[in-house]
């Protein structure tokens, strides 16, 4: 499609807004900072370059399609149950082990397959959730958090597989998706495959579970969730509103959707980029000049943000290039840190080592196990980055509200020592959300989340909605903090509280535990709310203020 003029001369002035250093004229704003655990390199990737990748994904006709026949018993979905060497003890008799890797032929597209990995719960397969997992990036494989992360399996320095003691697998039957199209072992023979928003994102994934249903009829009962991490901060809202919206309308095979969850995430970015000054200076990353100066760019990538909106195409590329320069600066201001974790120096070209991930699964025996053929692993494309950057700065927050008034839960939750996906700005747009809850949640106190007696977190929350700092973590929390994580998901999906804040758990009808939280009317700060006297308006301000002079005080369990 042609670009519009308007959004052209839109682009041209918000380049102009905070001139060249901050806009197309830098090489720095153009490199890929991955939302997730692989930062991009530090070279440029223009189109003159994309045949060559196109070759590195093996996305173009004529790739052997491997061990992978999708045409078998005019199946949509074909796949193949592992059988992996791992050393260890998993905790369960290996002929009750339920393991699967298989492809998905993407109905909406021309001849796209979509790769996924289906493990069966350690614990009770028959009752516990299905929770799906998606990775960020955009463009990074999900096999990043299956084996660095939440998954069954970790990589040895031996490139042995070692059971993951922490893995999500224990309390929950997961899939880990590569995603969107182009990303990890899915792939397409056809360029025209790649998707560029949420709605490419959420179809497909719609489209795939509606198969894997079909496939494994005897999980349809139990109980399902949309997790996921970083850039899923956008995929995840996209693909829970998809399934809503799919089953409301009694379309196809009803999903039993209870929530969805997002870790370190890029949601709402107005609000985003507004806090990572704030962020940077309360932990000593800036001055209090940087921090001045850096305030002067941020009207420009607020009013790029607002050019951009829910269709523009080039505002879009604009307000990436112009809101990216903040983060740029800070970094250039702080010096050699891991932007993931700030308590660490970035070593190597990844600021961590996943150089095994590739490694093991370029095997040719496990590519054989897995059945993908010769088809080359690439942790994160360059190619899909870029085809989704005019979705970066939309805001994914928009359909969340609606998800919640229908009782569909969520839980935001956010390493404390992550930049770029920092809690302070994943706090500021779930309290700033316009819901029925939303005053209510703005009251609600901290809370220590505890795990063995310690506290390893902090949390918030009203009604359906919950949100945890998670102390010693930054981006990647289940890689940061095993034990906890696997505690956080395990009571949030059985609806058990988060925190001992005077909760009550009952079980309901179905027998599944359901939070309900007493409604409380209270003084917040000496300020009284009245909810039924305050218009929509009044009521957004008192909530800035409270999240402003409560939720702000560094996260922590506030004992007053």
């Amino acid at each position: 499609m042609a670009p519009r003029r308007a959004e052209i001369l839109q682009a041209l002035l918000i380049c102009g807004i905070v001139g060249s250093s901050f806009c197309c004229g830098n090489s720095a704003a153009w490199k890929p900072k991955y939302l997730d655990s692989r930062p991009g390199s530090n070279r440029r990737y223009p189109l003159g370059q994309a045949e060559r990748m196109i070759k590195a994904l093996n996305l173009i006709p004529g790739v052997s399609e491997g061990g992978v026949n999708l045409e078998d018993n005019g199946k949509r979905i074909v796949e193949k149950e592992l059988k992996l060497n791992v050393k260890g003890e998993s905790g369960i008799a290996p002929e009750e082990i339920g393991q699967y890797a298989g492809y998905f032929k993407l109905p909406r597209t021309h001849a796209s397959k979509m790769f996924y990995f289906f493990f069966e719960s350690r614990g009770d397969k028959a009752n516990d959730p299905v929770v799906l997992w998606m990775t960020g990036g955009p463009g990074c494989a999900s096999e990043l958090a299956l084996f660095y992360e939440n998954g069954p399996f970790k990589i040895a320095n031996n490139l042995s597989l070692v059971w993951n003691d922490y893995g999500w697998d224990k309390i929950s039957n997961i899939i880990f998706v590569d995603q969107p199209i182009g990303t990890g072992f899915s792939y397409s023979p056809d360029i025209r495959d790649l998707r560029h928003d949420e709605d490419g994102v959420s179809e497909d994934m719609y489209d795939f579970f509606q198969a894997f249903y079909e496939e494994h009829p005897q999980f349809k009962k139990n109980d399902f969730f949309v997790t996921g991490e970083s850039y899923a901060g956008h995929y995840v809202p996209a693909v829970a509103a998809r399934i809503h919206s799919g089953n409301k309308a009694g379309n196809g095979i009803h999903i039993n959707m209870k929530g969805f969850a997002i870790g370190n995430g890029l949601t709402q970015p107005d609000l985003q980029y507004e806090a990572y000054a704030d962020y940077a200076l309360d932990n000593g990353l800036i001055s209090n000049e940087d921090y001045k100066r850096l305030n002067k760019i941020y009207p420009a990538c607020a009013t790029s943000i607002k050019m951009c909106g829910s269709k523009g195409t080039f505002t879009c590329i604009a307000a990436y290039l112009v809101c990216n320069s903040l983060f740029n600066s800070i970094l250039s201001i702080a010096g050699n840190i891991n932007y993931y974790d700030i308590r660490k120096e970035c070593v190597g070209e990844l600021c961590y080592d996943f150089s095994n991930l590739e490694a093991y699964l370029n095997q040719e025996s496990v590519r054989d196990a897995l059945g993908v053929g010769d088809r080359k692993f690439v942790s994160c494309s360059p190619l899909v980055y870029e085809a989704m950057i005019v979705d970066w700065m939309r805001n994914l927050e928009v359909g969340i509200p609606s998800l919640l008034e229908d009782g569909v839960k969520l839980l935001v939750y956010a390493g404390e020592y992550d930049l770029i996906c920092n809690w302070l700005g994943n706090s500021r747009w779930v309290t700033a959300m316009d819901w029925s809850g939303q005053i209510e949640y703005a009251k609600a106190g901290w809370k220590p989340f505890n795990v063995d007696g310690v506290e390893a977190g902090s949390v918030t929350g009203y009604g359906p909605l919950n949100f945890m700092k998670v102390h010693n973590a930054g981006h990647m929390v289940p890689m940061d903090q095993p034990k906890n994580s696997l505690e956080m998901i395990y009571r949030w999906t059985r609806g058990k509280p988060l925190a001992n804040d005077g909760q009550v758990v009952q079980t309901t009808e179905g027998g599944a535990d359901e939070v309900i939280i007493p409604k409380v009317k209270e003084d917040v700060d000496g300020l009284v709310v009245d909810d039924a006297q305050k218009s929509t308006k009044e009521l957004r301000e008192i909530t800035l203020e409270v999240n402003l002079s409560k939720k702000e005080k560094g996260g922590a369990f506030l004992d007053q």
